[in-house]
């Protein structure tokens, strides 16, 4: 590590929802950043007009605030090397792609859709590139003085850079080492769009340098882009200045074979985005992970994991612990299987490690939204601890934990009925005797008269536990049954009792 100043960006295209493998790269940034005391920035990529969708930025910016990667500059927040969306940037740009054609190392291109288009159905595998490009109009095949006319009458154009002929560039990548690209191979791919607006090839190298970006991470598959990005650094001076890059593994579809799609989750039926997306253009709605009852702090922890490890056998960690514990060396050249029951596991265990009070508002909305009513957040609290390890995701929280609040909808009657008998009948109705007049209502004393009750009427504990459990909740789930009794209160426990009774015994 060099003294610069570490600063990292994360630069979406606002064209949809945020894939998980986006929010790792925001993580890794995230963490390197946080680790070296350094800035992590988001930039929004937005110059692809015809690709922009209303609400893909806010959504962007929601799923990093709903993480808690909040950036140190971004659109939002400023920052001095603002604006922060390329499109605002704009004017920027062209100065940048006018110097390389003057030194020879770009060109205008005069070439229509339809004429390329028409190359592209004569010619297999064409690439405009060294092989064609003095057969197309541009300034490489045409007199000066014929650009100068096209250029005069405002003739639609692009410009492309020039790629070298046989060529070798290299970098060496924090991740995978030394990596080198024949030029003879790439073609010569456009820097500046008809419309003014900048390519990602051009605008990621200005953008980087004025920027003052120290480190670029981004996912393997912007591997073959990297010779223009190289060039383009060494051409217009910069070269001192490049960050330092690291292409990160993908994140593979569970079987291995090829990387995560969206397709892939709705197949299997599991989400690949961080939050819910609603495409305007389409109407389609994508499931994300908050919505399914994904805590933040287990999306990032699975994420966290995904290609990369301390070198321990510890799994679960905190963001402040990523932060500590995070490098690079540590994270992996080959691609990340992704296996949602483990996503899952995570989840489970988070909710465990969580304090029940910081579930509150979670557990509050998921119980509400099914018609349940809460009042009292203390009481809330009280029952969030004690079903709380038996929750893998959010919405779990209903069925464990919505009888504490109203009597249950349906009795599991047949895990009864079979083996009930009088004798039980007189149990239970000696048991409301017996607790009725209780001054103090707790587990370990109700635990104490039931069983005391049941050695007097020479019935077996065991047979009373799941037959007690079906009149409280409702079926054979949740904690233990006198800690359900204690939190029920004596008046609720003894109602359900009498309910279940007439259920049982009709």
């Amino acid at each position: 590590m060099s003294d610069k100043k570490v600063r990292v960006r994360f630069a979406p295209s606002p064209t949809g929802g945020l894939h998980l493998g986006g929010v790792r790269t925001v993580l890794f940034n995230y963490l390197f950043a946080k680790k070296h005391k350094g800035d992590f920035i988001l930039r929004i990529e937005d110059t692809d007009q015809n690709r922009y969708v209303e609400g893909a930025e806010s959504y962007i910016l929601d799923c990093l605030q709903w993480c808690g990667l909040v950036p140190d500059e971004s659109p939002v927040v400023g920052g001095r090397f603002a604006p922060y969306r390329q499109s605002e940037r704009k004017s920027i740009y062209r100065e940048y792609a006018e110097r390389l054609v003057m030194q020879g190392h770009a060109y205008y291109a005069f070439d229509t859709p339809e004429e390329l288009e028409q190359n592209r159905k004569e010619i297999p595998n064409f690439q405009y590139g060294q092989v064609y490009r003095k057969g197309l109009r541009n300034s490489l095949s045409l007199t000066e003085h014929e650009v100068d006319q096209l250029l005069d009458a405002q003739t639609p154009h692009v410009i492309r850079i020039k790629m070298p002929a046989d060529e070798r560039v290299s970098f060496n990548d924090m991740i995978r080492g030394h990596v080198s690209f024949e030029t003879n191979q790439v073609d010569d791919k456009v820097l500046l769009k008809a419309d003014g607006m900048p390519t990602y090839h051009l605008a990621v190298v200005v953008d980087d340098y004025l920027m003052k970006i120290s480190h670029a991470f981004r996912g393997e598959e912007w591997l073959p882009s990297a010779p223009v990005h190289l060039l383009l650094w060494d051409y217009l001076g910069w070269k001192a200045n490049m960050p330092q890059w690291a292409h990160l593994p993908l994140i593979l579809k569970p079987d291995g074979h090829g990387k995560l799609s969206k397709r892939d989750g709705a197949r299997l039926g599991f989400p690949v985005y961080a939050m819910n997306w609603f495409d305007a253009k389409t109407g389609e709605l994508t499931p994300g992970f908050r919505e399914l009852g994904f805590l933040p702090e287990a999306f990032l922890n699975l994420l966290a994991t995904l290609g990369w490890n301390d070198g321990t056998d510890q799994e679960i960690f905190t963001l402040d612990e990523l932060v500590d514990k995070f490098s690079l060396e540590r994270v992996s050249k080959a691609g990340a299987k992704f296996d949602f029951e483990k996503a899952k596991w995570f989840n489970a265990e988070w909710i465990k490690k969580s304090e029940a009070g910081s579930l509150k508002s979670e557990v509050s909305k998921v119980l509400t939204d099914k018609g349940v009513i809460v009042t009292d957040d203390a009481y809330l609290v009280k029952v969030i601890d004690k079903v709380k390890d038996r929750c893998v995701l959010l919405p779990d929280f209903y069925q464990q934990a919505a009888y504490f609040f109203e009597q249950p909808k349906e009795y599991d009657v047949n895990s009864v009925k079979s083996k009930w008998t009088d004798a039980k009948t007189e149990f239970f109705n000696l048991l409301i005797d017996r607790v009725s007049g209780a001054e103090t209502w707790d587990a370990a004393k109700l635990e104490t008269t039931f069983k005391a009750l049941a050695e007097e009427k020479a019935i077996k504990v065991g047979e009373l536990l799941l037959p007690f459990r079906i009149m409280l909740v409702g079926g054979k789930f949740g904690p233990h049954v006198f800690d359900i009794a204690e939190l029920l209160g004596k008046e609720k426990t003894i109602q359900r009792i009498e309910k279940a009774l007439d259920l049982f015994n009709s």
